[in-house]
């Protein structure tokens, strides 16, 4: 196993957006068209169930979620992907690295995924060519995921690559009147 001596992000990722591809899936760049689409996603309650985030209240308000995705890649601080089914290019859900810690060489993923296409093995597919890039071309040394801890599903998908749990905070997160808790995961290159 060999060992990096300069331990660094690949900057160059931001200089033309790389769009991936799997075998039912191409993942690509979120643009404001895909609006409609994005807020399919973040108005329906089984997709926010776990997001702890409140429910998009127009198309507008997505508009603005990807200009902010849009806006994070031109200033190299996070890497968003719609994915679409292959056969079809319907929009399935998106996945990303949100939070980024250059220092660190460590990145946040998220991801969601429209109901109807749950089940299916899509995220499982998303996420496995997402982690591939993020340690063989964008060159991290970790990958962290913050999950609400009733998410089972995702917590599985995430065990299924590897991620182990490193910490567990109690109510440290509050939302709607409430506080939750969170679980960190993460994968390290050398896990991969």
């Amino acid at each position: 196993q060999k060992i990096k001596m300069n331990y660094k992000i690949n900057d160059e990722i931001f200089n033309a957006f790389p769009d991936l591809e799997t075998e039912r899936l191409l993942l690509t760049e979120f643009v404001t068209n895909d609006a409609e689409e994005l807020f399919k996603m973040r108005s329906d309650e089984r997709v926010l169930k776990y997001l702890d985030r409140d429910p998009h209240k127009s198309v507008e308000e997505s508009k603005l979620m990807i200009e902010v995705m849009i806006t994070a890649y031109n200033n190299k601080e996070g890497i968003n992907w719609i994915i679409r089914k292959k056969d079809t290019y319907v929009v399935i859900g998106y996945i990303g690295y949100w939070r980024m810690r250059k220092e660190d060489v460590r990145a946040e993923i998220g991801y969601a995924m429209k109901p109807d296409y749950w089940g299916n093995g899509y995220m499982q597919e998303a996420l496995a060519k997402v982690i591939e890039f993020g340690f063989k071309v964008f060159c991290l040394h970790s990958i962290e995921a913050n999950v609400n801890p009733n998410n089972l599903s995702s917590i599985k998908l995430l065990e299924k690559f590897g991620f182990k749990r490193e910490a567990y905070f109690k109510e440290d997160y509050f939302y709607n009147g409430k506080f939750f808790d969170s679980a960190i995961y993460c994968l390290l290159e050398t896990d991969n």
